[in-house]
């Protein structure tokens, strides 16, 4: 895999760069469908190239591993070959939704033991066993295995369990560096800064995963409960260390606002449910702000869902006939909400890129974020 900085905004850090994996190249700043079980929810191939332009979609590590299986994966010929999609894949390392299990998981040194979600059986995550079943995965950018703790942790808790991370991620590089990938193409390993919100922690952290000279870096760990300010500052802190010549992820983030926001602080990836999970619950994010489509409001409302028709579906559906497919509780009504979102969220990171190429970006930064956090 390799980046190729094409240029930073003059009066901030936002940038735009060019992804190049053997599925094919990415433009950053860029959004990454999550398609947790190997599907973005209610949407096809189809839909995710054609109206969501969607260029990476994500995986779900621990998902995936439970079902379908490593064994199917494998014989399918990798994640690519098993759900049609023929375009860059990132996963996650499964760690997140470990650690979310509270009561039947455990943590030790070795790694994680837990309970799957679905039939209780009992399992065993380490970063050698996570580096075997991302490559049975077969995504082109895969995670290391690290803890996510608590946004509430202590200085105490959030200094030991850095300390945990940093070692599983020497033991995911050794574990990668020995291993080959499975399906003839190339696969890139992101370490994860961790830290919390203490600025120490998160300096040492990214000190540390700097000094991996990996292809890529991520930002963990933000978004689960603290102030959005005091988010921004902890990917300030961090973005100064990071190189420059990498890209940057920032995991499980956002709101249109969040995206805008970390984008000026020199972000390059994102990820989030938020789109097709609000999307599934009638919100819609457009580019005038953010509607409610069960509100009565809608009923009556020809006009377009976004009327910058920033989705293919703009142009064939009206506010008042998605407003009665979600009292209708059609299964339609989920689909559209989900395109659009998602097609959205593209049509955002597109627009920022090239405000960013044109040296416009904090000017036009502060108009869309009125904009986008406006509710309709």
């Amino acid at each position: 895999m390799t980046f190729q900085l094409l240029h930073t905004d003059d009066k901030t850090a936002a940038r735009a760069g060019l992804i190049t994996t053997d599925h094919g190249q990415i433009e950053t700043p860029i959004f990454m469908p999550v398609g947790t079980v190997g599907s973005v929810k209610g949407l096809t191939v189809n839909d995710l190239k054609t109206q969501v332009q969607a260029q990476i979609i994500l995986g779900n590590t621990y998902h995936l591993y439970l079902r379908p299986g490593t064994q199917i994966l494998e014989k399918a010929g990798g994640l690519h070959k098993f759900n049609g999609w023929d375009k860059p894949i990132l996963t996650d390392s499964g760690g997140f939704q470990v650690f979310s299990l509270t009561g039947i998981r455990k943590l030790t040194e070795e790694g994680c033991t837990f309970q799957s979600h679905i039939d209780g059986s009992k399992h065993m995550f380490t970063p050698e066993k996570v580096m075997d079943i991302e490559r049975s995965i077969g995504a082109d950018i895969i995670m290391a295995l690290d803890e996510c703790p608590p946004g509430t942790s202590d200085f105490n808790y959030a200094k030991k369990s850095l300390g945990l991370t940093h070692r599983w991620l020497d033991r995911c590089f050794q574990r990668f560096n020995e291993t080959e990938p499975l399906y003839g193409y190339n696969q890139s390993l992101f370490p994860i800064v961790q830290g919390c919100t203490y600025k120490e922690l998160r300096i040492q952290s990214a000190e540390f995963v700097a000094s991996k000279e990996a292809d890529g870096n991520a930002i963990g760990g933000l978004a689960v409960g603290e102030p959005t300010e005091v988010m921004y500052e902890m990917i300030e802190v961090v973005n100064e260390i990071l190189p420059k010549d990498k890209p940057r992820y920032l995991m499980g983030v956002g709101t249109p606002a969040n995206l805008l926001e970390a984008i000026e602080r020199g972000v390059d990836m994102f990820d989030c449910v938020m789109p097709t999970r609000n999307g599934r619950n009638a919100m819609l994010f457009t580019s005038e702000g953010i509607m409610n489509m069960r509100n009565k409001k809608w009923e009556d409302d020809f006009s377009p869902i976004d009327p910058n028709g920033t989705a293919d579906v703009d142009v064939f559906y009206s506010r008042a006939y998605l407003h009665h497919l979600f009292k209708a509780q059609e299964l339609l009504a989920l689909e559209i909400a989900s395109i659009h979102n998602l097609a959205f969220y593209l049509w955002l990171v597109k627009e920022a890129r090239k405000h960013i190429l044109a040296g416009d970006y904090s000017s036009w930064k502060s108009g869309m974020i009125r904009k986008v956090t406006n509710r309709l």
